[in-house]
């Protein structure tokens, strides 16, 4: 979350920085500072009271000592008594007022965010590898079912629509590249497997900034007290919750595979058509734990990371950096990596790479002992490296022949134990 501290100091300016998200938040500001005010001004009166209340009872007890009426003097105090517990719960009332306002407001946009109120503004910065010239492609979906790759109405017959069904190769496929982008990531690029737990607790949600804002998106267990992750960013990020690190520790670099959940909530009629949009998928995320001076460069490095496995899978792909208007709930800056999907005739997101400065963190108490003994916050950046789902699709479609098979890359050739499909 905001750091109340600079809200405090000069509202105005947060609220500017807000306002380049087009989103409204930046009215959220003014009631923040009231509630602050009203906060910090019931906590002073308070303590004012309880000095007096401390001072008048103690002439209760030298009248009573002289054997002298102190009803008065006790009505006194018991007044001031009530007084306190009013001014206690008012402060209490307008503390989580705040906290819930600040739980919702948005990470600040980088300085160099672009400017724009939607993705219309986003700016492609870079495009590697060209199109292929594919003749009539088909898309995803006509190939899957070609090869019996994906049974679409088996999921549907058990879990409903959005859970697709991998069969024979298509299974195979789908673990051959999870095995292939987590020796990548940890073989070359020096990250940390780990396996992470599938489930979370509320306070996780929250720490990396899922909770409250984004509640209909994700998949509660009986009670609220569990959730199905959304993404592995969740489990791997809270792996440092409540956590004092020594400056030496950073970087710290993790991935891990999971499988992520999202209801999809208002996305009807999107990208519905296969499974680039779907309510059950795999992932290989990418997590750095930095310290506050080189986030900005471990992000540039992690994007790197992510745009090598498609490199290395010989995709056809472009990125693009978010504008305020798209940049996501607790991101700084964001790059999204997207892959040419050609049997669609259009790009998809694959990975969306971000640096959230000290949000998490501070919604964490993920901090670092920096030198000097001073316990700071650290910055935290991910990115899927990268989402099976739309992956996959670019494979299918980047690789497709004229004949209908589907070549496998040299790279993931011994992973899937084929050189083709078909």
């Amino acid at each position: 979350m905001i750091d109340i501290r600079a809200i405090r100091e000069d509202p105005a300016a947060i609220k500017e920085r807000l306002a380049a998200r087009h989103d409204g938040s930046a009215d959220m500001i003014d009631e923040v500072v009231s509630c602050d005010e009203t906060r910090r001004r019931a906590e002073t009166e308070k303590q004012q009271l309880q000095s007096e209340r401390k001072k008048t009872s103690k002439q209760i007890g030298e009248l009573r000592s002289k054997g002298e009426d102190s009803s008065a003097i006790e009505a006194e105090v018991k007044k001031i008594g009530n007084s306190i517990k009013a001014l206690d719960q008012e402060g209490s009332a307008a503390e989580a007022r705040q906290t819930e306002l600040l739980l919702n407001i948005p990470n600040l946009p980088h300085d160099t965010c672009p400017q724009g109120e939607n993705e219309e503004a986003n700016p492609e910065l870079r495009t590697w590898g060209e199109k292929r010239e594919i003749a009539n492609p088909k898309d995803h979906v006509a190939l899957a079912e070609q090869h019996g790759l994906i049974s679409f109405e088996d999921g549907v017959r058990i879990s409903g629509s959005g859970f697709p069904v991998y069969r024979g190769l298509g299974a195979r496929l789908q673990r051959a590249l999870i095995q292939f982008l987590l020796d990548t990531q940890t073989r070359e690029h020096g990250y940390e497997e780990v396996g992470v737990p599938y489930v979370v607790k509320r306070e996780c949600g929250i720490g990396t900034g899922q909770l409250p804002k984004f509640a209909e998106e994700i998949y509660p267990t009986e009670n609220d007290e569990l959730f199905l992750i959304p993404t592995a960013e969740v489990p791997v990020t809270n792996l440092y919750r409540d956590t004092l690190l020594a400056e030496d520790d950073l970087p710290i670099k993790m991935t891990g595979h999971t499988p992520c959940w999202r209801r999809e909530a208002g996305s009807a009629g999107r990208d519905n058509r296969g499974i680039i949009r779907v309510h059950q998928f795999d992932k290989v995320e990418l997590v750095q734990i930095t310290h506050p001076d080189k986030s900005f460069e471990a992000l540039e490095e992690l994007t790197g990371h992510a745009e090598k496995i498609l490199q290395l899978l010989d995709l056809h792909y472009r990125v693009i950096e978010l504008c305020g208007g798209d940049l996501g709930f607790g991101a700084a800056r964001t790059y999204d990596i997207e892959v040419w999907a050609p049997g669609h005739g259009k790009y998809l997101e694959v990975s969306s790479c971000s640096n959230f400065t000290d949000y998490q963190a501070r919604r964490m108490k993920l901090r670092f002992k920096d030198s000097e003994g001073k316990n700071r916050l650290c910055h935290t950046i991910n990115g899927s490296g990268t989402a099976l789902p739309r992956l996959y699709v670019a494979l299918l479609e980047q690789h497709q022949q004229p004949d209908g098979s589907i070549t496998i890359p040299e790279s993931l050739a011994p992973y899937f134990g084929a050189e083709k499909i078909g």
